[in-house]
């Protein structure tokens, strides 16, 4: 299949566009290094051993995951550096990371007593010294310590426990994402981030290694590499793009990831029925937009279809047409599919297996 054209695949598939993703790597990597900061980008989007090597190779320092299974795909492929920025909780889970910890130095976050307890236990008993950031709730109200004085208590709870190594704290100002206008939305951003860099700091002046101030993502890339206190950034979904990324958060970068549809039936002038729907790409962050069909009024998905309603008759796309989309949001595209066919000018180049794809735990 190497080197052959992408007509020749079945449908539904998922493309990627290797020049685009490859300067959209290079252009995220430069934004950091322009501002001092470091990056680990998330694995969850595109759960791709080979995307994850690209943006190591570009000057990533690491790379962030949302699960423990993602992480140990990473360490058994020679990924050492790893934060899974959650919390690990319970006996099954703390086992399977001690066991990690074999392959890989990885990071942990927490966020409460009882869990900094079950991990310096365990780590103890496995001999191991365990790396933990304190996660904070910088407004999202999601997990996370309370910043201040309640970070501090943590800071010293975990200070108690030999079998764990403080080494900073994150945060992820996730409301601040869909704030429309740019001022408003960098005042918030700042203000956000603001509350985790406080917290490192009255740390800090506690005697606590706050060496990683860790926060943003793809919604707040253009504020959050700017925040003065924080030394590292979780950008993922950038590198690929999406109608939700561009539209509702402005990363104006051209997108790299598309799924090809065929279309399988044309029941009026105005309708367009296609083979590929929310089993092949969600709707839930937003809408896929169907890419060189003029005049589409409304895109309904249902389990196994798209439908594309035409805002005038026309007699294209016509049956057996190839349709490529735009993914609504990658988060929630990729791991719907089984792999990933990399292109270079409309030709296969590879076929990426989605490493990550079943790894919810």
């Amino acid at each position: 299949m190497r080197q052959s054209p992408k007509s020749i695949l079945d449908t539904p598939a998922l493309l990627l566009d290797l020049d685009v993703l490859e300067a959209n790597i290079v252009h995220v990597a430069q934004l950091c290094r322009s501002h001092g900061v470091s990056w680990r980008p998330h694995f969850k989007g595109h759960k791709t051993l080979e995307i994850a090597q690209m943006q190591i190779s570009a000057g990533a320092i690491g790379i962030t995951c949302a699960k423990l299974g993602e992480a140990e795909i990473l360490a058994a492929n020679g990924i050492r550096d790893i934060l899974i920025a959650n919390q690990i909780v319970g006996p099954l889970k703390v086992r399977h990371l001690m066991r990690l910890l074999d392959q890989a130095d990885v990071i942990v976050a927490v966020d409460g007593q009882d869990n900094v307890l079950e991990l310096a236990a365990a780590a103890r008993q496995a001999g191991r010294i365990l790396r933990v950031v304190i996660e904070v709730n910088v407004g999202m109200n999601r997990a996370g310590v309370e910043p201040g004085d309640a970070a501090l208590t943590l800071a010293a709870e975990i200070a108690r426990h030999p079998s764990l190594l403080l080494v900073g704290m994150m945060g992820w100002e996730a409301q601040t994402t869909a704030i429309a206008d740019p001022t408003e939305k960098e005042h918030a951003v700042a203000a956000a981030i603001g509350l985790l860099t406080d917290s490192a700091e009255l740390c800090r002046k506690a005697g606590h290694d706050m060496g990683i101030v860790s926060c943003g993502g793809t919604g707040t890339l253009l504020y959050c590499v700017k925040q003065p206190g924080v030394t590292e950034v979780q950008v993922g979904g950038a590198v690929m793009n999406d109608e939700r990324y561009r539209w509702l958060y402005n990363i104006d970068l051209p997108f790299a990831l598309t799924i090809l549809a065929t279309v399988t039936s044309r029941p009026t002038p105005t309708r367009v029925i296609l083979d590929a729907g929310r089993k092949s790409m969600s709707s839930d962050g937003g809408t896929p937009r169907p890419v060189a069909v003029p005049g589409v009024r409304e895109v309904k998905l249902t389990a196994e279809h798209a439908q594309l309603e035409l805002e005038a008759p026309s007699e294209r796309p016509r049956v057996g047409d190839r349709v490529e989309f735009v993914p609504g949001y990658t988060d929630t595209t990729v791991h719907l599919h089984e792999e990933i066919i990399a292109l270079r000018n409309d030709r296969i180049e590879a076929v990426w297996r989605v490493a990550g794809r079943g790894k919810i735990k």
